[in-house]
């Protein structure tokens, strides 16, 4: 009896440890690339509290990109989907699609801003404002029209990016058509506030730019970064300048990100974390599968983000295996 007693104990210890085994081997070492399944592009990542969260566009034809969703991790590696946090039944005016959010937190609300309709002159579309309760929403639309629909300094009113100042200063980015305009919001995010020299829009294009821009501050200087190229083509590609100023001039310096003939094309679009109180750097970005030439067809992706000694950008690989896990503590904040 006790030698029946110590087998079944070896075995069902063996068959424990296999388990352990198993479950070791089963635990994603990387994120992987494309980090969540599905079509989604123009990620928006940023950090709320502990969690990581990335507000990307799904990617579809005009007439069915008229929702959001979103993804939230605690690692980078592990990420749950959060379905439809708004939709253009909520956005009156967007009538068609709804695309490039960028993402921020005041007051212990959630801001989410949005490109839509594909404006032209005289039409009604351009960047809205959303707002909610929580991260993943339910938003509600703040305004019940655009924030910004005109045409100004030839820069269609898309692919907005909102960058919150050490000062307190919020400062919009954005454009298409090969233009970008700087603005500056109020605190509540419903209004355009003048520059000192009573001018509400100032034009920073930068050379090559086509859209999707994005700024950081790293060491005291204003990092700006856009996307080249055409975002259905294999081209498209991240671009960067420095500056001292959020205003500029921002001269280019170099492309850190394109197509590479092995893993993917079309890499372009992106957005920047960084772990907080560290000099840790991510760049979350879309990028279409080799031999996929539907220009819808595109998969967010993240890799490492590292600087020289003098502070400009390497180049960033296009990987399939992604980034390592890195769950943090820490109370974090949007560049």
């Amino acid at each position: 009896m006790l030698k029946r007693f110590c087998c079944m104990m070896a075995l069902l210890a063996v068959t424990l440890g296999s388990l352990g085994l198993q479950a070791q081997e089963a635990a994603p070492k990387t994120s992987g690339n494309p980090i969540f399944p599905g079509w989604y592009a123009d990620p928006e990542a940023i950090i709320y509290g502990d969690t990581y969260w990335i507000y990307p566009t799904y990617s579809a034809p005009f007439d069915e990109q008229t929702f959001f969703d979103c993804f939230s991790s605690k690692d980078l590696v592990t990420w749950t989907k959060h379905e439809k946090l708004i939709t253009n039944q909520e956005v009156k005016w967007a009538k068609r699609a709804m695309w490039a959010p960028s993402v921020l937190e005041r007051g212990g609300k959630y801001y989410f801003l949005f490109a839509a309709n594909d404006v032209h002159e005289g039409e009604v579309g351009g960047i809205g404002v959303a707002v909610a309760d929580k991260p993943e929403g339910p938003y509600r639309d703040l305004l019940g029209k655009p924030l910004i629909q005109r045409i100004v300094n030839g820069a269609q009113p898309i692919d907005q990016f909102v960058f919150q100042d050490d000062d307190g200063q919020t400062y919009m980015y954005y454009g298409g058509w090969r233009h970008c305009n700087v603005v500056r919001l109020n605190h509540s995010l419903t209004g355009l506030l003048p520059f000192n020299d009573g001018s509400f829009y100032k034009e920073i294009t930068p050379e090559h730019y086509v859209e999707g821009p994005v700024v950081f501050k790293r060491n005291g200087k204003y990092y700006f970064m856009w996307s080249e190229g055409g975002w259905t083509g294999p081209n498209y590609a991240v671009a960067y300048a420095i500056a001292d100023h959020p205003l500029g001039p921002f001269k280019r310096i170099a492309r850190i990100m394109e197509r590479d003939d092995t893993v993917a094309v079309g890499a372009g679009h992106n957005s920047v974390i960084r772990i907080p109180g560290t000099d840790e750097w991510y760049i979350v970005y879309h990028r279409r599968p080799l031999g996929d030439n539907n220009g819808h067809h595109r998969q967010t992706c993240i890799e490492k983000m590292e600087f020289d000694a003098q502070g400009h950008i390497k180049p960033v690989k296009l990987t399939f295996e992604g980034v390592a896990p890195r769950p943090f503590e820490s109370q974090a904040s949007k560049e």
